[in-house]
């Protein structure tokens, strides 16, 4: 009798016990993949402008030492950089709605 006592204290002292750990999760969740939008706004936010105005106080340097021809020849490649990003991105979107249209 004093054993089955016993037992029945011993029991639910243990049940007291891990009923708390098994209501916590013994892993965290997997990770449901990277937030591409959110990089991309990231940086069209942050840090593209600080690249170009970067870019501009290097051709203001570059122009205020008379450096005019190198000022025009980097300004013009910056804008075909930008264009060739600018189209990268348009024709990005342009799949997208391509494979949307085809595979719909």
């Amino acid at each position: 009798m004093i054993a089955i006592e016993l037992l029945a204290t011993a029991t639910s002292a243990v049940d007291h016990v891990l009923h708390p750990l098994a209501s916590t999760p013994l892993a965290e969740p997997a990770p449901k993949g990277i937030n591409t939008n959110g990089v991309v706004s990231f940086f069209a936010s942050k840090i593209a402008p600080i690249l170009l105005a970067v870019l501009g106080v290097i051709f203001i340097g570059r122009a205020s030492r008379g450096e005019i021809s190198k000022v025009l020849t980097s300004s013009a490649i910056a804008i075909i950089g930008l264009a060739f990003i600018a189209g990268a991105a348009t024709l990005f979107f342009v799949g997208d709605y391509l494979i949307d249209l085809i595979f719909e």
